[in-house]
């Protein structure tokens, strides 16, 4: 088996021992994302809208780094600190994947999150082919 650290300087840098996404094969397995700007290094807080487009831009980033895009997503997961946000957050999420089939996934409601976050995302892509 052969894995790789992915790295983005467009997404933020990770808040532990963890790397952004590990690439096995032709599989990206993203960690989980919270709202934070990689500009700024601070978690965004504005509103659940705000805080679900930065998790997902986010990953947009790391999967361009590994030479994926939405496209390859095919398992979610995300953790909500309030499952009140569950409709709101599937809106934006479903404009993220209106282009392509939208990857099965799970919504699970957690008691808390790093840093304060209300919503953390994480994916798995896949390609047909492994890169070189």
């Amino acid at each position: 088996m052969s894995k790789k650290a992915i790295h983005s300087t467009q997404a933020p840098q990770a808040i532990g021992p963890y790397n952004q996404a590990i690439l096995v094969n032709n599989m990206l397995f993203v960690s989980g994302q919270i709202p934070i700007d990689p500009k700024t290094g601070k978690l965004i807080s504005t509103g659940r809208r705000e805080e679900t487009q930065r998790c997902l831009k986010n990953i947009e980033q790391i999967l361009k780094a590994a030479g994926f895009g939405l496209n390859h997503v095919v398992k979610s997961t995300i953790f909500l600190t309030d499952m009140n946000d569950f409709s709101l957050v599937n809106e934006v999420y479903r404009d993220f994947f209106a282009e392509v089939i939208a990857p099965a996934r799970e919504t699970v409601a957690v008691t808390a999150l790093p840093a304060g976050a209300h919503i953390e995302i994480s994916v798995i892509a896949m390609r047909d082919q492994p890169t070189s």
